[in-house]
């Protein structure tokens, strides 16, 4: 058979590890493959099947595009959806495209696949991509109310032991898309691994700080990591994070090198939780104070259609709007780095409003001998 394999054209910074190991999967049974990012015009190509990933929900758009241009090209091909999309809304997929299969949740099969990171050379965005991802578990101890990741991978459990043959032949760094790495019972057979490699390390997602011990600190320090990224989602988390923060330090870790990602606009009915602008700037205090960078991640509701649009009741739209703005002008690469300025500013601050009302700290920033903010910083968006 020919597979078509389609990445619609929403903004991503990584290649789509999904299709990449269908095509693996495909590839086993004897069918050619072929990998086209967006609307291709020029495609040469004559497909039994099309395979089109997704990713949130906020970006279903480029999806439908790429459905409804892909079965009018070539209206004898089955065609299935699959991706976080398809797995949080097969029936809305369904009730505009009767004619797609939705796939949901994961690819068992193709899961025990070395990615064919070959066809990446095929798209011009991600012809010279350098890192080798990988998942060596699927699921999570936790169940946090903002996650997507119960619902789509269920509880945690291993399924990579052995990175032999899972780290591609060239690639100078591995990523680990691990949802809780450290809460798989295999964690310290892969950290060796790693280490073997040799290869720069990025725990991309986050390592869960209550997890951190002084015998995971000592493994971690041997790695190569360039930024060590926890969570700091809410104030119960504080002392386990002074905690890993004190064990990693000792083991060698510099403070500024250690990244958390700061949750913030969180609310759900259902659920007991919540945060406040008065809460998140404790948080941000709390991580800029002890040394280490404040990254915020804007909660997303898991079913949302469209990006930026939620607001909890316990914020403003002009708040949530304000961390934006603070991010771009004086924070750095979309982050609140523990800069002399930054930490005066939060600490001195009376209330939230004060401390991203946003005035010039460019004399802090020069007395620091920090660089300019980057023009090109992007806010995230935490949907998972």
């Amino acid at each position: 058979m020919d597979i078509l394999l389609v990445e619609p054209s929403y903004y991503t910074r990584y290649p789509p590890l999904g299709l990449m190991k269908l095509a693996s999967y495909h590839r086993s049974y004897g069918d050619n493959v072929k990998l086209v990012r967006g609307i291709n015009r020029e495609l040469d190509y004559d497909p039994d099947h099309i395979k089109i990933t997704s990713l949130f929900t906020y970006a279903w758009k480029p999806v439908h595009e790429a459905i409804e241009f892909y079965h009018k090209s070539f209206p004898d091909s089955e065609i299935t959806i699959g991706g976080i999309y398809a797995s949080m809304m097969p029936d809305r997929i369904k009730s505009y495209y009767p004619f797609v299969d939705v796939h949901v949740g994961l690819h068992e099969e193709a899961e025990r696949y070395m990615p064919a990171y070959d066809i990446l050379e095929d798209v011009d965005k991600w012809r010279d991509w350098d890192g080798s991802i990988l998942f060596t578990s699927r699921g999570c101890i936790r169940n946090c109310p903002y996650c997507i990741v119960p619902k789509i991978e269920g509880k945690i459990r291993s399924v990579i032991t052995d990175l032999t043959d899972f780290i591609y032949p060239g690639h100078k760094r591995v990523i680990l898309w691990d949802n809780n790495f450290l809460a798989s019972p295999y964690w310290k057979i892969i950290l060796e691994s790693l280490h073997e490699t040799g290869l720069k390390i990025d725990f991309n997602q986050g390592l869960d700080v209550r997890l951190i011990d002084e015998e995971k600190a000592n493994i971690l320090a041997d790695l190569k990591i360039p930024i060590i990224r926890m969570a700091y989602d809410h104030a119960g988390e504080k002392n386990a994070v002074y905690n890993a923060v004190t064990l990693l330090e000792d083991c060698g870790m510099r403070k500024r090198n250690m990244l958390f990602y700061t949750l913030f606009n969180f609310y759900d009915s259902n659920h007991s939780y919540f945060d406040t602008p008065e809460t998140f700037l404790n948080i941000v205090k709390d991580t800029v104070e002890i040394g280490c960078v404040s990254y915020p991640m804007r909660y997303e509701p898991l079913d949302s259609l469209k990006k930026n649009r939620f607001i909890s009741p316990y914020w403003t739209r002009e708040q949530v709007e304000a961390i934006a703005d603070a991010r771009r002008v004086i924070g750095y690469g979309g982050a609140f780095p523990p800069y002399d300025g930054l930490i005066g500013k939060f600490k001195d601050a009376k209330s939230f409003d004060d401390a991203f009302k946003l005035r010039s700290i460019k004399l802090d920033r020069e007395r620091d001998g920090q660089p300019a903010p980057s023009s090109e910083s992007k806010s995230g968006i935490c949907q998972s």
